[in-house]
């Protein structure tokens, strides 16, 4: 059997600060349950006020844009139509996104369930820094 694990972050449009705690208790299981609803295993899902993490185990024919559109999608809809938020709700249309070894996934799991300990003296933009570092390659030559 092959799985893929994938950590992967994204934003809520223009960085609003609009999941507050009580918003975020229901809105990860929402996430979760939807999402094994339409065949995408989430290993788990945190975040805090601005930003989402999410840890997918992903089948080989699983595509993670389209993954993570549909999780975008289906998590938007439901704050919108349950009214959670005196605003429309919207994610960013960017995010980041980087494997995990097996070996390396129970690691994951503890760093997404900190969240909100960590962004007390961390913030988002040193976060996705950590992923920029596995994107740049250095330049041959």
């Amino acid at each position: 059997m092959v799985y893929l694990f994938v950590h992967a972050i994204w934003c809520v449009a223009r960085r609003e600060t609009l999941l507050s705690r009580p918003v975020r208790r229901v809105l990860w299981g929402q996430i979760q349950k939807e999402a094994g609803e339409k065949g995408i295993k989430i290993v788990v899902v945190g975040g805090v006020d601005d930003h989402v993490h999410c840890l997918f185990q992903l089948m080989p024919a699983q595509n993670l844009a389209q993954v993570i559109r549909t999780v975008r999608s289906l998590s938007a809809d439901w704050l919108n139509d349950n009214k959670l938020l005196t605003v429309a709700f919207e994610w960013e249309e960017g995010y980041a996104a980087c494997s995990v070894s097996p070996s390396g996934v129970q690691q994951v799991v503890e760093y997404i369930g900190k969240q909100e300990e960590i962004h007390r003296t961390k913030t988002l933009e040193s976060e996705l820094q950590i992923f920029d570092k596995f994107q740049n390659r250095p330049e041959a030559g």
